[in-house]
């Protein structure tokens, strides 16, 4: 029997670039210079001369253990990420959640640089995967938010949606305490660049119509995606209307674009058909070839879509159901009582 490696494509292309841009960066470190790191690591006072390093730099890291982990996040997060969305789509996330995160986080030492005047924070090395860590973790916050990850043979089970939360606590008390600012910011950046352009710019198959193979939608508009959503409940009061007030400021200059209604009841329609899916089992998927999942994955997705649009078909015709009282069909004839029943079932 042939073997065959069930990892999708870019999956596996991601995968490649990590090791070859570790081992390079550790070549160059090592091998050629200690300054020579910054060839393949994001250094804001080089950047400028070396622009691919916005690119290069989350898939060099710096140790064996962080390779590791970096390996993981893109081998199983990438896995089911590419073959939910596809691999168009997945490679689009994957620049946008790179490339951003490290624009961003070189302008953000610039800045302090400016204000402080130490040259530390110009020289500052951000490498890692830690924006994409945070990144794949939104992701899976908006996929599959209710599905429950086991530890430690059952002793400690966290839901997916309290993984973003948890991720940046750890990264942010990490920064705080061990003076890991990088991996802070970039967690941060991260978290926000994949919210974002989940929450208002990617499209989405719409799954409460018979339609299974078009982007109709744009964003996810549903209330449990909602940043608030992403911390505790206690604190999610205020942390709603500084959000509600960021969110008016920006629809007001034109950056973002209103919900209507319409658009929060259909998020949460897409939420509650994505729930209904739930997570498959990527460890046990080794001897199903891939153009298999796909077509298992778009009999699922058509499934949920004539479930989603028979009920919304149902409540319709309930909804339009004219009004009968008891006194009206007693004194109409016969006939009009009799032809009552025959129009609303034409109408269903």
């Amino acid at each position: 029997m042939q073997w065959r490696i069930n990892i999708p494509p870019l999956t596996r292309v991601l995968l490649a670039l990590l090791v070859a841009f570790s081992v390079s960066y550790q070549g160059l470190r090592y091998g050629v210079d200690d300054t020579a790191g910054h060839y393949l690591a994001l250094i804001p006072q080089w950047a400028l001369f070396t622009p691919w390093v916005y690119f290069t730099a989350t898939y060099s890291e710096q140790n064996i253990l962080t390779i590791l982990i970096a390996g993981a996040t893109i081998l199983y997060g990438g896995k089911y990420l590419e073959r939910a969305w596809g691999s168009m789509e997945f490679g689009k996330f994957i620049l946008i959640v790179t490339l951003l995160p490290n624009f961003v986080a070189a302008l953000v030492y610039v800045f302090l640089f400016a204000i402080s005047q130490n040259d530390d924070l110009a020289l500052v090395i951000i490498q890692g995967s830690v924006a994409l860590q945070a990144a794949f973790l939104i992701a899976f916050k908006q996929l599959v938010p209710e599905h429950t990850v086991t530890i430690l043979r059952g002793a400690i089970k966290i839901r997916v949606k309290h993984f973003p939360s948890l991720f940046l606590a750890a990264n942010t008390l990490s920064g705080i305490l061990l003076g890991t600012d990088t991996a802070l910011v970039l967690a941060w950046l991260g978290f926000m660049t994949s919210w974002t352009y989940l929450r208002f710019y990617k499209r989405q198959p719409d799954l409460s119509t018979a339609s299974t193979g078009n982007n109709q939608l744009r964003g996810d508009a549903s209330e449990t995606f909602a940043f608030a959503y992403f911390w505790p409940d206690v604190i999610q009061p205020p942390i709603a209307a500084i959000a509600d007030g960021i969110y008016n400021a920006l629809v007001a200059v034109r950056i973002c674009t209103p919900f209507t209604a319409e658009d929060v009841e259909m998020g949460n329609e897409q939420a509650t058909a994505r729930g209904e899916g739930g997570l498959p089992n990527l460890l046990n998927q080794g001897h199903s070839r891939y153009g298999r999942s796909k077509q298992e994955e778009a009999e699922r997705r058509r499934a949920l879509a004539l479930k989603a649009l028979d009920q919304r078909l149902h409540a319709a015709s309930n909804a339009n159901k004219p009004p009968q009282s008891t006194a009206s069909q007693s004194s109409a004839p016969n006939g009009a009582a009799d032809s009552i029943p025959l129009t609303s079932e034409a109408a269903d």
